[in-house]
């Protein structure tokens, strides 16, 4: 049905498809031999996780801004401003507290970390490593497969193909591509990726802005005048609650409404993938630079993202944007068809193939950082650190984040073909509950507090991230609402969509009791625990 939908809201000429198919396949083909001749030339650690440092202060702010507008956000952000508007919003700004966030973790974090947010924990020994890494895996995992899906079947739709065989080869086809991206180009090969990304996407957005300005005499009053008007609820589109479900009360929605807020703000600066992109830059002052720079860029994204969301309102309307998706991801798209005479003509078509290559290029950088991440975990906290006491060589290491990074994407890949026909866009939202339940409280007790303890590390990791799991599962996130996952069962006796909320204060609460036990228990003094000298920062 969504296929048809797309299908019919995207007349596309025979010879605008055949362009389509053909930047498709050439950069497919391109990617591959990239990701073969730019991988690290030694197998050595810094060199495969971090890309050897060999990137300038531009490039690490375009690679650092790409980690954070992955292509849930990008396609998210604008879809939610179309069909909700102020709500929408409000989400973008959380996108920008979250590197405001990270800016004041950023200096602590190169300081304390290696590669991995295993590394920062490192000093209490091999057991809050492993928590690390699992928690790790539990973030990156759904998050990849949320992304492939998204891929197969936006791809699919571009070409006009609607069942569940095209969708599944496609799919196929950009994990493998993600595989050979990661295990065989390493950080340098992500970076590489993040920098077509920014330089594409913000190309494709700049367009965009400036054909809706023009449509609308560039006029912000007559934008936002359209976009009500297209939104059919006009006085709802400029107030909180439109994203409200109809079924909750107010109280319900809006605790919904500011646990998503504090879930995008802090699970986005403690996602493995970002926190990995900042140990990639030189320098402790510089790695706050880049963020600071980086939060420039993200809020002219912001604008362009609340432009091009209105626009997509105005331009084409709340009706046709929702039946293509309810939660607004093919907005951008759909946009991006309708301008410049729309994809019969050449500038209409020029103009929705540009779009749709960013799009493309977004999703294989965020899932290759993220995949990176995934195998770092694995190989360097799981494995490396916590496969008894026997040192493995840099190269073996290498060897083995290589073969994780391939098993990573072959289950995420298995997964999200197995899951087509699903609606796993909840898979979001417990990636980033899990890591601002769990990873954002232990960095920050590790980083802030000199009374934290081994224990009470373990009980934020662990006890963060089962007490998210549990109460996303029992959610209507979950079950019991048209929206879930799994729409016909009833386990929903959990409130909230939104369980950081609740998760987020039980994991801080569960650290510092555990760790005052401790001192307690220790005669008011706590035994600190020095960082072992392999796992101390590189220099670099």
């Amino acid at each position: 049905m969504i296929g048809s939908v797309m299908a019919a809201a995207v007349p596309m000429s025979d010879g605008t498809r055949g362009v389509l198919l053909t930047v498709f396949l050439v950069f497919l083909t391109a990617t591959l031999f990239f990701c073969l001749f730019v991988g690290p030339e030694k197998d050595q650690a810094d060199a495969f996780y971090l890309g050897g440092g060999r990137s300038g202060p531009f490039v690490m702010v375009l690679a650092l801004v790409g980690v954070c507008l992955p292509t849930s956000t990008v396609l998210g952000t604008t879809g939610t401003i179309s069909l909700f508007g102020y709500d929408g919003m409000f989400i973008t700004l959380s996108v920008l507290l979250s590197l405001a966030l990270l800016l004041i973790l950023a200096r602590p974090l190169r300081h304390h970390g290696r590669f991995t947010i295993g590394d920062v924990f490192a000093r209490w020994g091999r057991a809050p490593r492993v928590a690390a890494g699992i928690v790790a895996l539990a973030v990156c995992l759904p998050l990849l497969m949320f992304e492939l899906a998204s891929v197969g079947l936006n791809t699919a739709l571009l070409f006009g193909l609607t069942g569940s065989g095209a969708r599944s080869v496609f799919t196929i086809m950009i994990g493998v591509l993600i595989i050979s991206a990661t295990a065989f180009g390493g950080m340098r090969c992500a970076t590489a990726l993040q920098v077509v990304k920014g330089v594409l996407m913000f190309a494709a957005c700049a367009v965009v802005v400036v054909l809706v300005m023009r449509e609308l005499h560039f006029s912000p009053g007559s934008l936002l005048q359209a976009a009500q008007s297209g939104s059919e609820q006009p006085r709802a589109f400029v107030s909180q609650g439109l994203s409200k479900d109809p079924w909750d009360s107010d109280a319900i929605g809006t605790a919904d409404f500011v646990g998503l807020q504090m879930t995008i703000i802090l699970g986005m600066a403690a996602m493995p993938h970002v926190v990995m992109r900042v140990n990639t830059i030189s320098g402790n002052a510089a790695g706050a630079t880049a963020v600071r720079r980086a939060m420039q860029v993200v809020a002219a994204f912001a604008v362009g993202a609340m432009i091009i969301g209105l626009g997509a309102a105005a331009l084409v309307g709340r009706e046709q944007i929702a039946a293509v998706d309810p939660g607004g991801a093919g907005a951008l798209l759909l946009l991006s068809a309708s301008l410049g005479g729309g994809t019969m003509t050449s500038a209409g078509a020029a103009v929705f193939i540009l779009v749709a290559c960013a799009l493309f290029v977004t999703v294989l950088a965020a899932t290759a950082s993220v995949t990176l991440a995934a195998a770092a975990a694995v190989a360097h906290d799981i494995y490396w650190r916590g496969h008894g006491e026997k040192k493995t060589r840099e190269g073996s290491e290498v060897t083995v984040a290589r073969w994780a990074a391939t098993g990573m994407g072959v289950a995420a890949t298995a997964l999200a073909v197995a899951a087509r026909d699903e609606n796993i866009q909840q898979l979001t939202t417990l990636s980033l509950a899990v890591a601002a339940s769990s990873l954002l409280p232990a960095l920050v007790y590790s980083l802030f507090w000199r009374g934290y303890t081994r224990r009470g590390l373990l009980w934020t990791l662990y006890g963060g991230m089962g007490t998210t799991v549990v109460l996303l599962l029992s959610s209507p996130a979950f079950s019991g609402t048209p929206s879930a996952l799994f729409p016909a069962r009833h386990f929903d006796w959990f409130p909230l969509e939104s369980v950081g909320l609740v998760s987020v204060p039980i994991s801080f609460l569960l650290g510092y009791l555990v760790s005052v036990l401790d001192g307690a228990g220790s005669g008011g003094s706590v035994e600190t625990h020095e960082m072992p000298p392999s796992s101390a920062p590189a220099a670099r």
